[in-house]
């Protein structure tokens, strides 16, 4: 059963995530309106928000250590902030500054943190092969850590999703799927896209139990998660859970959302996990001067981290081939590569 202590900890992450969203899109507009312009502002590029998806993170990595594996999708900052990525670092890497998770060069979609086993990526599905194989990692090796892999309910006909259930299966891994259910795959609802109304039913197929949350409840998700997350420390194999979110937010900063019915977006609003778990944090004697506390601890710790990221250097041009994989061929640069890059003899 969820310890007082423990809900306070969900609680704070998810407060944490939803003001980091908050604040987030706040700067992200900044400069890029009335004609959207996705090069301007403090923050480049696209951005994918998760004011919504607060539970499945929280309710989760609670159960997790640092050396358990998360792998996330698009869509990260919520399941981040849970596993207790650098917050001001995260923010950094997302403001493109030098001092970020990747010196600036990964944007939001492509952090890494190996001090708490997390990484995310801007393909779809993509997570859940290097989730499968820190599990087969962790077998090898004989220790009890696992894996998680998040992804949307749009990525549940991936071929690498599908892939890495039979090898997880077939091996007898311990991960754990998980699949985020906000009705829209980008900009399709989801009956259009896939043939099964439920993503957990995906399991089936691979012989392994598959479970959904039907609720956007953190305590709800907790419990499930438990019983999925000690599974496979036990080492008896993968679980498929699928959680029911919301999307409160368009699919990217700067989406219109015109094919999205106003009463859709409405019922989302309604549905607030964080309040929910208010409830719960009353029911369990955490009273309302301690709730106020906690919440404002979180939007403290937001402001901090995106005020230190702003203050953080640009990265150097120069360092743009830096950390790559080979060097940049003859003529890309003043520097003449170390070596041959046509695989000569000598």
């Amino acid at each position: 059963m969820v310890t007082p202590s423990e809900l306070k900890q969900m609680y704070l992450d998810m407060a944490t995530a939803r003001h980091y969203e908050e604040r987030l899109q706040e700067e992200y507009l900044e400069g890029k309106q009335p004609a959207f312009d996705i090069s301007a502002g403090p923050i480049p590029g696209e951005l994918h928000l998760a004011a919504g998806h607060e539970a499945a993170g929280a309710g989760v990595c609670q159960h997790l250590r640092d050396d358990d594996t998360v792998t996330a999708p698009h869509r990260p900052h919520h399941v981040a902030i849970a596993k207790g990525v650098d917050l001001k670092r995260m923010t950094a890497e997302i403001f493109g500054r030098e001092t970020g998770l990747g010196k600036g060069k990964g944007g939001h979609m492509h952090l890494f943190d190996p001090e708490v086993s997390f990484a995310c990526s801007g393909i779809i599905a993509e997570g859940c092969p290097p989730a499968v194989g820190a599990g087969l990692a962790a077998k090898k090796r004989n220790t009890d850590s696992v894996a998680v892999a998040y992804l949307g309910e749009g990525a549940i006909d991936q071929g690498a999703f599908l892939e890495s259930l039979n090898f997880a299966a077939v091996q007898d891994l311990p991960v754990v799927f998980v699949i985020e259910d906000n009705d829209w795959a980008i900009s399709m609802p989801k009956d259009r896209v896939t043939d099964v109304e439920n993503g957990s039913d995906r399991a089936g197929g691979f012989d392994m139990p598959g479970r959904r949350v039907d609720v956007d409840d953190a305590v709800a998700v907790y419990d499930a998660a438990r019983e999925a997350v000690g599974r496979a420390r036990d080492r008896n194999g993968p679980t498929l859970l699928e959680i029911q979110v919301h999307r409160r937010m368009g699919h990217f900063m700067g989406d219109p959302e015109t094919y999205r019915p106003e009463e859709d977006q409405d019922a989302a609003a309604g549905r607030d996990s964080i309040e929910r778990l208010v409830e719960d944090l009353r029911a369990a004697g955490v009273d309302d001067a301690e709730v106020d506390d906690l919440r404002a601890q979180a939007e403290a710790r937001v402001e901090e981290a995106i005020q230190w990221a702003k203050d953080q250097p640009e990265p150097d041009p120069a360092a743009a081939h830096d950390d790559m994989w080979i060097n940049p061929g003859s003529g890309v640069t003043d520097t003449e590569p170390d070596f041959d890059l046509a695989g000569g003899d000598d």
